[in-house]
């Protein structure tokens, strides 16, 4: 049986809600990204997961500690399973972007694969570390649920990275806060079951 892996972005913080890029700027839920959560957990109650992993920045920490008490099991941090740094952008805001830096937000619109943030790493910095770190865990569970509890931009790194595809590609795999995605891995395939699921916040 291959790995059966839940992906889930973490909840809503003021930074998401003000448009502003966090990267590794460690910013804590907000009191709706709190009820996301909350109502994620109750979404995931019926699932068995063997083991909770979790990026070691607050807003995904905080989302998978809500999850975890439904299972009762620890959240193991994961530095690997971070956002992308994006260095001076940290804490901008998109129409900050859009007056000091027009070039740069073009090639992340456009191009995200070539992006070359001053101070911040690229995507494929973060999908290699990322998906190391998946590819790891998948070994030590391989017939196995596991909950990992990251960030929109590692999402779409980690799913082109294990279906092949470039990270040109990487926005058609955005998700919203608290956003389940499901796949199934092994060491031949990856098949997606559930992708950008928000279906716990109507």
């Amino acid at each position: 049986m291959p790995s059966r892996l839940i992906f889930v972005r973490h909840g809503l913080t003021i930074w998401n809600y003000e448009f502003r890029y966090q990267g590794h700027t460690d910013i804590e839920l907000s009191e709706e990204g709190i009820a996301q959560a909350q109502a994620l957990q109750k979404r995931l109650s019926t699932e068995k997961p063997s083991a909770i992993y979790s990026s070691d920045l607050r807003r995904a920490w905080q989302t998978a500690q809500i999850i975890a008490e439904a299972f009762g099991l620890p959240v193991n941090l994961l530095p690997e399973l971070r956002e992308i740094n994006f260095g001076v952008w940290e804490g901008l805001t998109y129409r900050d972007l859009e007056k000091n830096y027009p070039e740069l937000l073009k090639t992340w619109l456009e191009t995200p694969d070539q992006l070359v943030i001053p101070g911040g790493e690229t995507f494929a910095m973060v999908q290699e570390r990322a998906l190391k770190a998946v590819k790891d865990i998948a070994q030590q569970y391989p017939d196995d649920t596991v909950i990992m509890v990251t960030h929109g931009g590692t999402i779409a790194a980690i799913l082109c990275g294990l279906q092949g595809e470039h990270l040109s590609s990487m926005w058609k795999y955005k998700h919203g806060n608290t956003a389940v995605t499901i796949l199934r891995v092994d060491k031949n395939r990856t098949v997606v079951e559930i992708l950008n699921d928000t279906s716990h916040l109507v």
